[in-house]
């Protein structure tokens, strides 16, 4: 019996770990942004792709971009995505609803 094919629709996980993939891809696009990416995150060129192939680390790395509203619009803004879109990513790959401003 074969497995269940991953959902790739706009909607499906797969979507939301290329929206991932997208926003990794954006950070390392910019020497600052990977280098504050990195320091943050305490990984380094050595371990990042180790690190890539564990799970959650996409949806860390959305985390990170979603923490900082002006690197978040940045990124919406680059990927022709609205903001929001992140955070549905983010609950779509198992992480809590972002926090609300109180």
């Amino acid at each position: 019996m074969r497995a269940p094919a991953k959902d790739q629709s706009s909607t499906g996980v797969g979507a939301h770990e290329d929206l991932a993939v997208e926003a990794l891809g954006f950070l390392a696009a910019d020497e600052t942004r990977l280098e504050r990416f990195l320091a943050v995150t305490g990984l380094g060129p050595g371990n990042l792709r180790r690190a890539a192939a564990g799970p959650g680390f996409l949806r860390s790395v959305l985390d990170y971009v979603a923490a900082d509203e002006a690197l978040l619009l940045a990124f919406a803004a680059h990927a022709g995505r609205k903001p929001e879109q992140v955070g549905q990513a983010i609950r779509a790959l198992g992480g809590p609803p972002p926090a609300a401003d109180p």
